[in-house]
């Protein structure tokens, strides 16, 4: 027999108010992103079209065309760039191939050098290469000549010339085409080549019918890119092609701003630039796009291990020789040019003393640089960490639209960027121009890409279930970001911090423009010493770069330590 029991009183919950910031902090972030991204461009291309009385007119553009001086650059940067690209895919791929895919001895090694020449500025690597194999004071020209009794003004090498610049630039921008063939052989399923191997195929034949198709995307994208570095530089060609006497097009920009200064030109020859920009990061985006490039997403086994047998000589004498023209000459020679007084035998650190104790400009320029960077850092981070998290779980309509401002940057070039800004905030309504506000500005909205695409890969690791207990717990959105999704992206957000640091400090392009006397940075600094020819002083400047980009690599790298997974840096 059951008894009825009385109903129990239902507490009517109250509705409660719950104010949640994530709407306001989309349109707070949506219009830091228009003024990065949107605003030096629309000023851009409005000097572009109006002349010195704001009127508008098509002279600046009818210029470019038909002026010699200005299309030569034009024609150079292009021959130049693609010169880059194919002489760094030739020297990446194969290396990529006995770093993957043979019994190569030393292939961590091998992979933590290409690390380094990737971390390298290459403006310092062109000023190492400027020790080594300037035609008169060269440390391999001297050699030569005392090895072989040449006159005292044969060169065997000029690295003051098209080629010579060709040859330095791609020292620092094979690693790019090396990352991404490594990573493509890395995947390409081992069943494709184990069924190549057991219808009777060689090791060669299997190569070149079956891994070198799957990887061929992974070879054109990195030579796009190497192309792009190459065609968007400033540092390399303005220390390496000026005193060979010529120009390429973002050393030519840059002169538009020297006395008298031509803002309009600048401005109207940065446009075509920015355009074949855009049209290579097409161009790379269509190639891993292919088809047959989505094979490499299904790893089937181990990748199969080449043995290389009678060609190990050989494969070890390329590998030696390509990491020495790359890192091991050019640290040694910044290292022999730091310890030694106007290259005269015999160890001494007076170039050390000078620079920090003596040059004015090193204590400033220190400050300036390591402020920025930890500034940039931080900020960035901060940015990109919110505008992944606004693309991935999409709470706001039009969250989406974040996602390409936020990586648009990528399509600017530094010294297009630096011309955008300089427009933009040298208004005496808006003067920013003489400020490390303005060099701010820069360095986030050029870091912005990086770091946006890095944090947006650590949000599709994490499910949103974690997030939605936390909703359905009571957490307003911002908190649940703070509380639950940020401690698990821990990793990702420092491994973020150290890459925008670096790319901070080592930034030359778009600083060049944007620095006065009392926001000089240490990459400037060294530009400055260049012209002056205190290479001791440069080599100090540069080891100081290079450590301190080491130590946050090793930071970065060395994660686990931290409780997160290893960065695949180079894998």
């Amino acid at each position: 027999m059951s008894v009825a029991l009385p109903d129990a009183p239902v507490a009517l919950a109250r509705p409660q108010f719950r104010l949640d910031l994530l709407r306001p902090a989309f349109y707070v972030l949506a219009a830091v992103l228009v003024v990065l991204v949107v605003l030096p461009l629309g000023w851009l291309g409005y000097y572009s079209i109006v002349d010195k009385d704001g009127q508008f007119t098509l002279a600046n553009f009818a210029t470019l065309v038909t002026d010699n001086t200005l299309r030569k650059p034009f024609g150079v940067a292009i021959a130049m760039a693609l010169a880059v690209g194919a002489l760094s895919c030739a020297v990446a791929a194969p290396l990529a191939w006995l770093v993957a895919r043979t019994d190569l001895p030393g292939r961590r090694l091998v992979r933590a050098l290409v690390m380094a020449s990737f971390v390298t500025p290459p403006f310092l690597g062109a000023i190492a290469w400027e020790i080594l194999a300037a035609p008169n004071s060269g440390l391999l020209n001297v050699a030569w000549r005392a090895l072989t009794g040449a006159q005292p003004y044969d060169a065997l090498v000029d690295i003051y010339s098209f080629e010579g610049l060709v040859f330095a630039i791609a020292c620092y921008t094979f690693p790019y085409v090396f990352t991404l063939v490594a990573n493509g052989l890395d995947r390409v399923p081992s069943d494709l080549e184990d069924a190549s191997s057991i219808l009777g195929a060689r090791g060669w034949t299997t190569l070149r019918t079956i891994t070198l198709p799957l990887v061929l995307p992974a070879m054109l994208a990195g030579s796009l890119i190497a192309v792009l570095q190459a065609l968007t530089m400033f540092g390399s060609p303005a220390i390496l092609a000026l005193p060979a006497g010529f120009h390429v097009i973002t050393t030519k920009i840059w002169s538009l701003f020297q006395y008298p200064p031509k803002p309009g030109l600048a401005a109207a020859a940065s446009l075509p630039l920015l355009l074949i920009t855009v049209l290579l990061l097409q161009g790379k985006a269509w190639v891993l796009g292919r088809k047959g490039y989505t094979v490499l997403g299904g790893k089937s086994g181990e990748p199969r291990v080449t043995r290389l047998r009678g060609w190990m000589p050989l494969a070890l004498a390329f590998a030696f020789v390509v990491l020495s023209l790359t890192v091991l000459l050019p640290y040694a020679a910044l290292a022999r040019t730091a310890l030694t007084k106007n290259g005269v035998a015999g160890l001494t650190l007076h170039n050390f003393h000078f620079v920090f104790f003596e040059f004015s400009a090193t204590r400033l320029a220190m400050w300036n640089t390591m402020l920025l960077g930890f500034s940039t850092s931080t900020i960035g981070t901060g940015l990109a960490l919110l505008a992944a998290y606004m693309v991935s779980r999409n709470p706001v309509r039009g969250a989406p639209w974040l996602g390409m401002l936020a990586t648009a940057p990528v399509a600017i070039p530094g010294i297009v960027l630096g011309v955008g800004l300089f427009l933009t905030y040298s208004h005496p309504q808006l003067m920013l121009y003489g400020t490390l506000w303005i060099l701010l500005i820069a360095f986030l909205t050029i870091e912005m890409p990086a770091g946006y695409q890095q944090m947006a890969a650590a949000f599709h690791g994490i499910h949103p279930e974690l997030e939605d207990a936390s909703r359905i717990l009571g957490a307003s959105r911002l908190k649940t970001l703070r509380l639950i999704t940020a401690p698990l992206l821990r990793t990702s957000v420092i491994a973020t911090w150290c890459f925008v640091f670096i790319g901070t400090i080592r930034e030359l392009s778009a600083t060049i423009l944007l620095t006065t006397a009392n926001t000089k940075l240490v990459s400037v600094i060294i530009y400055d010493l260049n012209e002056s020819g205190d290479m001791g002083a440069i080599s100090v400047l540069g080891i100081l770069l290079l450590v301190v980009s080491f130590a946050v690599v090793l930071l970065a790298t060395r994660l686990p330590l931290l409780g997160g997974p290893r960065l695949p840096a180079l894998r």
